[in-house]
């Protein structure tokens, strides 16, 4: 992925340049029509998603709780720590989405780690509640 594109995500915007480039060369765009569930409740997660374009519904035990669109995220508690998905996200709009493997994240800490810590700070940095 062009890392230009990258430093446009939230995300990603505080990453250095050459943290950006790493993180690019592990990302993946995705085209996801509408309708298509993107993540389902209860499964086992194995990425992260950043939306570029586009609308999602996030819901928990099948109740809409919230709706994302550009610059929002989700997946990230499989990047973060593995485990169940809290919730089902499905495509509100067609979308374009910006996906990350947790185990493309492991490989990065385990080649760069400065750039995973850095990865990892940032999406728990966006984790935590507004002040």
């Amino acid at each position: 992925m062009d890392p230009a594109r990258i430093a446009k995500i939230p995300l990603f915007a505080k990453l250095t340049i050459d943290q950006r480039d790493r993180v690019a060369a592990i990302c993946n765009e995705l085209e996801v029509e509408e309708g298509a569930t993107l993540l389902q409740e209860g499964d086992f997660g194995y990425s992260m998603f950043a939306i570029t374009a586009g609308t999602a519904d996030v819901l928990q035990s099948g109740v809409v709780i919230r709706t994302l669109g550009p610059g929002d995220f989700f997946g990230e508690i499989a990047v973060l720590s593995g485990g169940r998905r809290t919730a089902t996200v499905v495509a509100r709009t067609p979308m374009q989405v910006v996906t990350v493997f947790n185990r493309d994240v492991r490989r990065l800490e385990h080649d760069a780690p400065a750039v995973g810590v850095a990865l990892r700070a940032s999406i728990a940095e966006h984790l935590e509640p507004a002040s």
